[in-house]
């Protein structure tokens, strides 16, 4: 049930991040990088993390916000998987969690008023992944070119899950490329994007 926050650069590392939050029973929080300082510490303050992940680059401006809203723990991880997480991950204790516990907070866009947490359980990613594979037909055979940040529901929650339950693969791009993903197009079956893309 503790919560860790974590705005991290898209990495193979921070996927295993979020998995690893859902075996041990944590609810996993992910935050846009492009938040400044003061963003986060309204995401920190709301949500109250007993965990925050963050690069290593913004961990002296993000350690005062940490220690005042009394944070437990302040680890790092960078876009290469180096930092002070993979360390303290080895000692992580597994809480079983059910299908009806936490599994994660995403915020939203606060086009309203300020970002509100959206709470979603185990049950609700796994019927969500489970409906998608269902309706686009994923099988093991498709490769999702998987340009999209992962702090964002499609990116992580929607393509991610669909992916891992499916048996697909995926061609892990760490940001949006076009040269990339004209090169890359052609092994895929699957590429899903936003209006920007």
């Amino acid at each position: 049930g503790d919560r860790v926050a974590v705005q991290v650069e898209k990495s193979p590392e921070a996927i295993i991040l979020y998995l690893a939050c859902l075996r041990v029973g944590a609810a996993f929080l992910p935050l846009n990088t492009g938040y400044t300082a003061a963003e986060v510490e309204y995401f920190i303050g709301d949500a109250t993390p007993h965990v925050f992940v963050c690069d290593p680059s913004k961990r002296a401006g993000l350690a005062p916000i940490c220690e005042r809203l009394n944070v437990d723990g302040l680890l790092t991880l960078d876009a290469g998987g180096k930092g002070t997480l993979p360390e303290a991950a080895e000692s992580a204790e597994s809480d079983h969690p059910t299908a009806a516990d936490l599994a994660a907070i995403l915020y939203t866009s606060g086009t309203t008023g300020r970002s509100k947490g959206a709470m979603l359980t185990h049950s609700n990613l796994a019927s969500n992944a489970q409906t998608l594979v269902e309706y686009w037909q994923f099988t093991e055979k498709d490769v999702l070119l998987h340009a999209l940040p992962i702090f964002h529901t499609h990116g992580l929650f929607v393509a991610t899950n669909v992916v891992l339950l499916s048996g697909a693969s995926m061609i892990f791009l760490r940001k949006f490329d076009v040269q990339a993903i004209r090169r890359h197009l052609p092994e895929a079956t699957t590429l899903m994007g936003v209006p920007t893309f």
